[in-house]
């Protein structure tokens, strides 16, 4: 982890004035630190003798020439990431006064080709959900997992997040915490409540004291872990027999495209998956390819 004294006044304000979430610090402080390593093994002369970085002195042929050894190892998303997370703290610099100029304002992220989101069809998701064996706490817990996840289309981190308090059983709501700490109101299924009342009366056989809050608890009575929720992804795929590649994601895919299939706006989907932009919800519509091509045959005159 890098050294440098500004890095650590950026967590702290990212994580007390943003508001930003663990996840998201922590991957900030991980691009921070590569790009600290980078300065150490290629660019001492931009440090100080205490291992501080001369802020000053960073000017955009550094900057480009440390995107440009990125870049062969990584994805052009990650690079546009990182340099995402490079302007923003070279932003925070200028804010607290510690430059007077950006030196990678002049510098534009690679181009980043769009990706159709993965998703199961109808069938398939129906298989997954069914492919726990609910005989025990496990297999009732990971069902009651799985059909949150494409019940109520939270990212996998909001699913761990969850707490007793933010789920209203009667009026089948739940209070979930996005990015940047955001809040929304999701609604969720009848049948992934019911999943979940049926959890929940066997939860109290692992649940512990200090960990009493959490929703969805491991055998230890812990809190779920991300990993924990892939792991329970990865048994259902090999239970019912799926050859696809499905991360929980993908049942968060699953939820947006099956709504938008079935009539279902671009506004009202943006709200449920609590995107802050909707052009982040309109990769939805290349997926719907097929009912666009029906509606357009079955519509225009010319067709």
């Amino acid at each position: 982890m890098a050294q440098d004294k500004t890095i650590t006044e950026f967590s702290d304000y990212l994580t007390h004035e943003k508001g930003a979430s663990f996840h998201t610090v922590k991957n900030y402080l991980h691009d921070l630190a590569e790009f600290y390593q980078y300065l150490l093994q290629f660019q001492t002369v931009l440090l100080t003798g205490e291992g501080q970085i001369k802020l000053d002195r960073l000017n955009p042929l550094v900057l480009r020439s440390y995107l440009s050894l990125i870049a062969q190892k990584n994805s052009p998303s990650s690079v546009a990431r990182k340099l995402s997370c490079l302007k923003s703290f070279l932003k925070f610099c200028i804010k607290k006064g510690k430059m007077t100029q950006n030196p990678a304002h002049t510098i534009h992220s690679p181009k980043v080709p769009k990706r159709i989101p993965k998703f199961l069809n109808v069938d398939e998701i129906f298989s997954l959900l069914d492919a726990p064996h609910t005989q025990d706490f496990k297999g009732y817990r990971d069902k009651a997992v799985l059909e949150s996840l494409y019940s109520s289309g939270l990212r996998v981190s909001e699913l761990v997040g969850l707490n007793l308090e933010d789920i209203d059983l009667n009026t089948r709501l739940v209070k979930v915490k996005g990015k940047g700490n955001k809040e929304r109101i999701v609604p969720i299924g009848k049948k992934a409540i019911s999943c979940i009342e049926t959890y929940l009366e066997l939860r109290p056989s692992v649940s512990k004291k200090e960990e009493s809050q959490a929703v969805f608890l491991n055998a230890r009575g812990g809190r779920l872990t991300v990993r924990s929720i892939q792991r329970i992804v990865d048994c259902a795929i090999t239970q019912c027999g799926l050859s696809k590649e499905v991360t929980p994601h993908v049942l968060r895919h699953t939820f947006a495209t099956h709504l938008l299939n079935s009539g279902a706006d671009l506004r009202s989907i943006q709200e449920l998956l609590g995107h802050t932009s909707l052009s982040t919800t309109q990769k939805y519509t290349h997926l719907n390819l097929d009912q666009l091509t029906k509606v357009y045959d079955q519509s225009h005159p010319k067709a």
